[in-house]
C-alpha cells in the first residue's frame, strides 16, 4: 500500500479514533461497550501509552497502543497490546503493519514480550494473531458472561 503511512498518535487523531473503536467494539468482541464521550476524554485516557496510528490516503484507519501491564520493574519487559482498524480498512496488511512497527519500537525500548488479550467470539482476530506470530498462553476460562453465554478470555503473547 503506496498511500499507507504508520506515525505517532496526534491529538488531532482522536475524533477519528473515537469513530473506529465505536464501530469495531461491539458485544461479539469486548465484554463490555465502549463508549467515548468526547475526543477529549479518550485523548485523557490513553495518555502515557506508546501510540501508534495507521494513515491510508489521509485517513487514519488504524491504531495500536502498548502499555506496561504493571508497574513492577521486574515486569517492565513486557508490552500489553490493544489495537483496531476501521472495518472498510481490514484485510488490507493494515494490522500487520502496525504490530510491525510496535515491534520495532517496543525492542528499541528494551521490550523482550508483547501480550495480548481476545475474547474466543472472535476467531477472526485470533487467527490474525497466530498469523503474527502470537500463542495461545493461558485461557481465563468463562470470565465473561455475554448475552447470556459464558466467554473466555485468550491471553496470547509473542516473544520478541
Amino acid at each position: 500500500m503506496a498511500n499507507l503511512e504508520i506515525r505517532p498518535m496526534l491529538a488531532r487523531d482522536y475524533e477519528e479514533l473515537v469513530e473506529i473503536e465505536h464501530l469495531i467494539w461491539n458485544e461479539t468482541n469486548t465484554p463490555a461497550r465502549i463508549y467515548w464521550p468526547s475526543a477529549e476524554a479518550y485523548g485523557r485516557q490513553k495518555a502515557g501509552e506508546l501510540q501508534w496510528v495507521a494513515v491510508l490516503d489521509g485517513k487514519v484507519t488504524g491504531y495500536i497502543n502498548a502499555h506496561h501491564k504493571t508497574k513492577l520493574e521486574t515486569n517492565r519487559h513486557v508490552y500489553e497490546l490493544d489495537m483496531g482498524v476501521h472495518p472498510s480498512a481490514q484485510r488490507r496488511g493494515i494490522g500487520r503493519a502496525l504490530l510491525k512497527e510496535i515491534e520495532r519500537v517496543v525492542k528499541e525500548r528494551g521490550g523482550r514480550k508483547l501480550s495480548l488479550r481476545v475474547l474466543e467470539t472472535n476467531p477472526g482476530a485470533i487467527a490474525f494473531y497466530k498469523s503474527c506470530g502470537f500463542q495461545e498462553e493461558g485461557r481465563l476460562v468463562k470470565e465473561f458472561i455475554i448475552n447470556g453465554r459464558p466467554v473466555d478470555d485468550i491471553l496470547m503473547s509473542k516473544f520478541l
